[in-house]
């Protein structure tokens, strides 16, 4: 399912943009400005998002007009809006997609704001280096998560068997599966959805493995024989029962609404800690959280990153008060309570004590889930390089050939490496 919300403008007296230097504009600034916002997520994301921006424009008369739209549908339409030259001013970034805006100038560096227009004093560090691309900062952090697996607790108290928790490995799913084969209930729901075609996921199990999802050069980082090991282990889970089968699978796209466990079709699904505020709003279940499955008892393969970013567009002749309005979003208290951690935790420490006394439960648990992971979190791996987000493409189309038997697991690995080598390459212009 789609969601795309154009949204009003919000238009306030000239009584109310005395407010505006508190913020770094002014007042002429203020009354000059007039924004565009653009977002990716569902109903919840917007209404949280559209508060804020209510708020902002009481205080400094600033108009906004935002629209949030679907996570696929969103890269195409701002890939056309850029090309176009017709970029909102402010716009929501992912981290695999960072480095190829900034290096096409299609989002604009913010350092010259920095300190006065944009305040980052209280930031955590590491939210902040994870923005900058050649040591630039070209997107500020909304807040920080992990990838997650999310499970059904009810579905698992009918099946009888404990939930999946930090220690939970691959292994430990195949006998979850036959404990769900012998249940079968809910029309047969699988243990786990199948992840063969998530990078996330493949990520997560390549530094398990002490390997890369991309090298340092910004090549590929892994061999022809991980991958083809990858493909095997969710191969033979798809044949012994465990995970959901391709045509099931085939119709879960980004949105929570078509995800296979709010359609009931399977138990456990990846996603990052932050959705499950809007995984547990629309599920009669009870949800929780878990780590990514391990390949043993060793370590993990996480990383606390960036959940997403707003960043101010190339084109943007409102540099000034879009930075103004992120610097708001990220650190004014007021904003916080009404964003809780829907974008992941607070990346100051003001904010993530205005949100503290006033979580929901499920708010709660995702945030204790990313303070929970321990010795499962490693380092920030480097920003993806340019054109990422195809190869993330490629591997989602080259699996499901798999899973619907038109491949096998070597003739996809032998293909994908050879095609994520060449994206990779025409997007350097080497």
């Amino acid at each position: 399912m789609t969601f795309r919300m154009p949204r009003r403008q919000f238009l306030m007296g000239s009584a109310m943009l005395a407010a505006s230097t508190s913020f770094g504009l002014s007042t002429a600034q203020a009354q000059r400005a007039s924004l565009r916002l653009a977002f990716w997520g569902g109903q919840d994301r917007a209404n949280r998002t559209y508060a804020v921006v209510d708020k902002f424009t009481e205080q400094t008369g600033t108009a906004i007009d935002g629209e949030f739209i679907a996570w696929d549908d969103y890269w195409t339409r701002l890939a056309t809006q850029v090309s176009g030259g017709s970029a909102p001013d402010v716009l929501q970034m992912d981290y695999r997609y960072i480095v190829e805006y900034a290096s096409r100038g299609a989002i604009a560096p913010l350092d010259d704001f920095i300190g006065s227009t944009l305040k980052l004093d209280d930031f955590d560090e590491d939210q902040v280096a994870g923005g900058r691309v050649n040591g630039k900062l070209y997107g500020v952090s909304l807040g920080s998560n992990s990838a997650a697996m999310i499970y059904n607790a009810t579905v698992f108290e009918e099946v009888g068997i404990a939930p999946p928790d930090l220690t939970t490995t691959y292994d430990d799913y195949r006998a979850m599966g036959e404990a769900f084969a012998a249940a079968n209930i809910r029309n047969g729901i699988k243990v786990l959805s199948d992840s063969s075609g998530s990078d996330v996921v493949f990520e997560n199990w390549l530094r398990q493995n002490g390997s890369a999802l991309y090298a340092a050069d910004g090549g590929i980082g892994f061999d022809e024989a991980a991958l083809v090991d990858w493909f095997r282990l969710w191969a033979d889970l798809r044949d012994a029962g465990v995970i959901v089968s391709a045509e099931d699978q085939a119709l879960s796209t980004a949105s929570a609404e078509s995800s296979m466990i709010i359609t009931n079709k399977a138990a456990t699904t990846p996603i990052h800690s932050n959705e499950l505020v809007v995984y547990q709003g629309i599920s009669p279940d009870q949800l929780g959280l878990a780590s990514y499955p391990l390949i043993s008892d060793g370590a993990g393969g996480h990383y606390r990153k960036p959940s997403q970013f707003f960043s101010v567009s190339g084109a943007s002749q409102n540099a000034e008060p879009a930075a103004a309005f992120i610097s708001y979003f990220v650190n004014d208290p007021a904003a916080a309570k009404l964003l809780g951690v829907e974008r992941g935790v607070p990346c100051t420490q003001t904010a993530r004590e205005a949100v503290a006394d006033e979580l929901t439960p499920e708010s709660r648990a995702a945030l204790d889930f990313v303070t929970s992971l321990g010795a499962l979190v490693g380092p920030l791996p480097p920003s993806p390089p340019p054109a990422a987000g195809e190869v993330s493409k490629a591997l989602g189309n080259i699996s499901q050939e798999i899973a619907f038997g038109m491949r096998s697991p070597e003739d996809a690995a032998q293909t994908f490496v050879a095609d994520a080598a060449a994206i990779l390459a025409r997007s350097s212009g080497s």
